[in-house]
């Protein structure tokens, strides 16, 4: 389904977990003027999404640190990287179960907001940690 409207997001046949993409992707979309129209509806998915975590542990974490990076992102790129800090720190936690590219999504958002923060060294570890991760595709090297 094409999301246009916030409506799209609401719709009675609208799936939770499809609502929720729904949200991230007219998030991800709105210009940086559009205000906070993009940041509430992050804000919303995050809070759907861990409605949907409280319900099922476990079951959509993935989801749930999909929203935290993209509320992340959406904050740096508005320069509100002490609000971004704590959303991206979360986003790896619950990454650190699934590891491989979640994982380093994850670690590269941190290091991002650590950067804005002038915190470099723990960014440049961050940076490490990420570059260190080998993604699944590739065969084991000798």
């Amino acid at each position: 389904m094409t999301r246009n409207s916030p409506d799209d997001a609401t719709r009675k046949d609208t799936s939770a977990v499809a609502a929720i993409e729904g949200l991230l992707a007219l998030a991800a979309g709105r210009p940086r003027w559009a205000g906070g129209a993009a940041l509430n509806n992050a804000g919303e998915a995050i809070a759907r999404s861990r409605a949907l975590v409280a319900q099922s542990p476990g079951e959509h974490t993935e989801l749930l640190a999909r929203c935290l990076q993209t509320t992340a992102r959406l904050l740096l790129a508005r320069g509100r990287a002490v609000e971004a800090l704590p959303l991206a720190q979360e986003a790896v936690a619950l990454s650190r179960s699934t590891g491989g590219a979640a994982l380093s999504v994850a670690l590269r958002r941190l290091a991002q907001a650590q950067e804005a923060l002038h915190r470099y060294s723990d960014a440049a570890a961050t940076l490490a940690e990420a570059d260190r991760l080998r993604p699944s595709s590739d065969p084991p090297s000798d």
